[in-house]
């Protein structure tokens, strides 16, 4: 049975937020995919990846395009629009193209932001609906496998995750290389957006317990407050507060700056040399620039905190030249398996027809044979078995070993060719699982 391997999908490269909306997965409507996939004639074994930034559909198919076709119009149902408005968003993958997709997915390669760390999860949750759904098989297993394995190695042996690339996490980082540790921190949120909102959950994530947290709008700083067991304080009560935070972390969208430099010097003052951490995620600003000049206290403002995430952003992309060289030697890996699917029958079959021969030639010549004792008849079969395995010992050590050096494409058809072969299983075989079908990764993309 001959199939190909076929990736059809969107991501962030490719499609709007508002189109990879209508294009999202959640797991009850992936579950109706697949079984849709799967009852199409032309796809055997189907896994569907699911994430905020991607839809993808990996298929093990009988016709790729028969199967592309067919997931088109699955995706574009379900979407609620017609395929010819997902067409300019959608990329097709075939053979090695959808394998070495698949592993720089896992490895966080493909990602908004390179070595994210979310992505080797959401990849094995898509694997494992699969398997609860029933619908792959041998070679998506694998594939789902040796991506996984790439993701693991991508991440330890490479620094790619290494470096924090987001305005949050470089924040807490910043902090706790000036206070030395954030355990048992207190920290004074000021405002309660979005940006607050990540650098508080960031800190908690360190070991920061006490939150308190101030906004105009009381509601709102407490709503912020109890998602992180803190304490909701009115804007008044911010100069007390000051005194005993640790760290400051602001982030209100007034039109002025709310802390000044006088006001601070006075509360640095009366820290008694405790230090102080700003950090101003405010645009315009919330506190005045010349305050990082007083002793005692530390400000970082988002011009600090980009330049912080650039620069390692730039390590992470120096450390992913290191993590797609990893991906090239798993991808090969596979590709060895890969071409043992077509050797591994293909040598079954060799074998089969000398058996046959020999066995044929045994009864063509029995009627000459009648004066042999059923001794010398054991011995003759035993020779003639041997002569023709001698014969084919040498085609199959090198069959075998074409599946290294990516030449068992073409030596195995010239061979299937040359002696006739079939390796299809009989009906009443079993055949082994890692028989059952063959994906050609040489296949041009169509």
């Amino acid at each position: 049975m001959t199939g190909e391997l076929l990736a059809l999908g969107a991501n962030h490269k490719t499609a709007p937020l508002p189109l990879r909306e209508k294009l999202a997965l959640p797991s009850g409507r992936a579950a109706r995919v697949l079984a849709e996939l799967t009852d199409q004639q032309s796809v055997q074994e189907a896994v569907a990846l699911f994430t905020c930034n991607r839809t993808e559909l990996y298929l093990v198919t009988e016709d790729a395009v028969e199967a592309e076709s067919a997931a088109l119009a699955i995706l574009s149902r379900q979407a609620g629009l017609r395929p010819t408005e997902l067409l300019g968003s959608l990329y097709s993958l075939r053979g090695r193209e959808t394998v070495e997709h698949l592993f720089c997915v896992t490895g966080g390669l493909d990602s908004m932001i390179v070595g994210e760390a979310e992505i080797q999860g959401q990849v094995k949750r898509a694997y494992e609906m699969a398997l609860v759904e029933g619908v792959s098989g041998p070679v998506s297993n694998r594939l789902f496998r040796d991506a996984l394995a790439a993701g693991k190695r991508v991440r330890t042996e490479t620094g790619i995750t290494r470096s924090n690339v987001s305005v949050s996490t470089v924040a807490v980082a910043l902090a706790n290389d000036f206070l030395g540790t954030l355990t048992d921190r207190r920290v004074l949120v000021i405002g309660a957006g979005e940006n607050a909102e990540l650098t508080a959950r960031a800190m908690s994530d360190r070991g920061v317990q006490t939150f308190f947290v101030a906004n105009r709008r009381y509601d709102r700083a407490l709503g912020l407050a109890q998602r992180f067991g803190g304490r909701a304080i009115a804007f008044d009560d911010l100069p007390g507060e000051l005194e005993t935070a640790d760290i400051v972390v602001s982030s209100t969208g007034a039109p002025h700056q709310i802390l000044g430099r006088e006001e601070l010097e006075f509360v640095a003052a009366s820290r008694m040399g405790r230090p102080l951490v700003l950090i101003d995620l405010a645009v315009p600003r919330d506190i005045e620039p010349s305050v990082r000049d007083c002793p005692g206290i530390a400000l970082y403002d988002m011009d600090d905190l980009q330049q912080a995430v650039d620069r390692n952003l730039d390590e992470r992309t120096a450390e992913a030249h290191e993590a797609r060289a990893l991906v090239r030697e798993e991808v090969e890996r596979f590709e060895r398996w890969l071409d043992s699917l077509d050797v591994l029958p293909t040598v079954s079959a060799l074998r089969r027809r000398g058996d046959e021969i020999v066995e044929q030639v045994l009864r063509e010549n029995e009627p000459r044979w009648e004066s042999l004792s059923p001794a010398d008849r054991r011995r003759l079969e035993t020779m003639a078995r041997a002569v023709v395995s001698r014969l084919l010992h040498e085609p199959t050590l090198r069959l075998k070993d074409s599946g290294t050096d990516g030449s068992s494409y073409r030596h195995v058809h010239a061979l299937r060719e040359l002696f006739g072969l079939d390796v299809e299983p009989k009906a009443s075989d079993e055949a082994p699982s890692a028989e059952v079908t063959r994906l050609d990764a040489r296949r041009p993309r169509a």
